[in-house]
């Protein structure tokens, strides 16, 4: 049920959708994305003619992907389960995509791994992108925030409203984010589903380094989806790197 309940909550974002679809327009196909969770990327991609693989290693996210898999576009898509920090594909990409926020929840060594698996699965030319919050901005916040009421929206099975909370946790090194789902039913009573995802707070020249000791040469560093410079205060860390 979470994966049905992370789906709604997170599908209808689409600020970043224009910079990945660029991205795709530019460097061509084929393309694989990493974490592609439900498809909230990934399926615009192949709306837009695109040939897309996402790799996900939550069954359930791949099988809400399916269920939202319009016929038309089966044969533009593919998904395999994996793990992003093991996986031998024995094909190349133009381009690769790390998208929603996923590599700073990852250890350095699956970091590390996982760039290795980048940087082998790369055409010479080929491009890799990757977003994340900025962890100098995230260093700056508060310990702890209250929990507070993010949106409600329609349960995917019955219709009856779902309400999301969050809240979040700082230490030097993690920041801690947790969704709270409560499904309101109509006799009063609440059926709570929670969530949570912890991210490293490397430095931005930590994350960086990591990306060129895969042997990926660093082209582009952003603050936000509009390509706007990156800075401390910049809301993410978006990285573009070509294989050497």
């Amino acid at each position: 049920m979470l994966a049905r309940l992370y789906h709604a909550h997170h599908d209808p974002h689409q600020e970043d959708l224009p910079f990945w679809l660029e991205l795709a327009h530019l460097q061509g196909d084929p393309i694989l994305e990493l974490g592609c969770g439900s498809g909230r990327v990934m399926l615009p991609l192949a709306r837009a003619g695109h040939f897309v693989l996402g790799l996900e290693s939550d069954p359930d996210m791949l099988t809400v992907l399916q269920e939202n898999l319009p016929p038309g576009l089966a044969e533009r898509v593919g998904t395999i389960q994996a793990d992003m920090a093991a996986f031998e594909l024995g094909r190349l990409f133009a381009l690769i995509l790390l998208p929603c926020n996923a590599f700073s929840t990852l250890t350095a060594k699956a970091r590390g791994a996982t760039l290795d698996c980048v940087q082998r699965h790369l055409t010479p030319q080929g491009l890799f992108a990757v977003s994340l919050p900025n962890p100098t901005m995230l260093r700056k916040l508060p310990g702890r925030s209250q929990p507070e009421v993010e949106e409600h929206f329609p349960h995917p099975l019955d219709g009856e409203p779902v309400q999301v909370s969050s809240s979040w946790n700082r230490t030097a090194g993690h920041f801690v984010v947790r969704w709270d789902y409560d499904h309101l039913l109509p006799d009063g009573n609440v059926e709570r589903f929670s969530m949570q995802v912890r991210h490293e707070l490397g430095s931005t020249e930590a994350y960086i380094a990591e990306i060129e000791a895969a042997g990926l040469h660093r082209v582009e560093i952003y603050g936000d989806y509009d390509r706007s410079p990156y800075s401390p205060e910049s809301r993410y860390l978006i990285v573009t790197a070509r294989r050497m």
